[in-house]
């Protein structure tokens, strides 16, 4: 009984149009002028900005034109190792010598290009069969040659590179929380997968050819190593002065390259 009474007395009572309306509070104002800027922002960016994808793959430092195997031409009996490992050597320069089984008579093992020796296979006393591998020889002439990194990219991922995409090496044997990673720009991206036999020729390694290519054959990308005059390796890294030691060939390393940059908004299309 007593609501039904306050209901009459509302109906009979004026209205109260003279009192203001309150829409909104001023918190309210400000959270939606918020959320208008930010999707105006979302907006303009969706349409004018672009969205940079890297790839990451396993890579070496080595100088340009790679390595090869040396092979022995004759079989018998190492007498002597004339070459060491890290000695320069130029064409056609003895590395050891062989007694062949027949006569008795002493072959020279030669090298094929001029080089420089990262690796022997044969030691004195030695039997070795024709065509036994023997050495690895690093194609360089002189000492000042520049080392490159090849990064081996999945081939799926070879086509989006761009010419001279920037790139970050970490070196495995560089601490990179004390002295940053290296950087560098591609040079040439491959034009076909490498096979296994195809590494393993280039980098003298066939360990490393069964190694880069256990998920697959990649591409090859030849990356240039930017230089600098303030770093003691002489190369540019992301730290200020990088480490205090010049970088050998064959030193392992991770190559992330920057692919091409895509808007935003391709995503959302059909």
């Amino acid at each position: 009984m007593q609501f039904r009474q306050q209901a009459l007395a509302k109906l009979q009572s004026p209205e109260e149009l003279d009192l203001p309306v309150r829409f909104a509070r001023p918190q309210g104002w400000l959270a939606l002028s918020v959320t208008v800027v930010v999707m105006a922002a979302a907006s303009v960016w969706a349409v004018t900005g672009t969205v940079a994808s890297t790839v990451s793959a396993p890579a070496v430092l080595t100088h340009g034109e790679g390595s090869y195997i040396l092979q022995s031409p004759v079989a018998g009996q190492v007498t002597e190792v004339v070459a060491q490992e890290g000695e320069r050597l130029p064409a056609n320069a003895p590395v050891l010598k062989v007694r062949t089984a027949q006569g008795g008579t002493t072959a020279v093992v030669r090298t094929v290009a001029a080089g420089r020796v990262t690796a022997l296979a044969a030691t004195i006393g030695a039997i070795i069969s024709t065509g036994a591998n023997v050495a690895a020889v690093e194609k360089v002439a002189h000492a000042d040659d520049p080392l490159y990194a090849t990064v081996y990219v999945p081939a799926e991922s070879a086509a989006t590179i761009p010419a001279n995409a920037a790139v970050d090496l970490t070196v495995q044997s560089v601490p990179t929380q004390q002295y940053g990673v290296l950087r560098g720009h591609v040079k040439a991206v491959g034009r076909s997968v490498q096979t296994p036999q195809q590494i393993s020729s280039f980098l003298g390694d066939s360990q490393l050819g069964e190694q880069f290519t256990k998920k697959g054959r990649p591409v090859a990308v030849l990356v240039r190593l930017d230089r600098s005059a303030a770093t003691k390796s002489g190369l540019k890294w992301s730290s200020a002065d990088g480490p205090p030691f010049a970088l050998a060939s064959m030193t392992l390393a991770t190559g992330s390259i920057r692919l091409a940059d895509q808007r935003p908004v391709d995503w959302l299309l059909p």
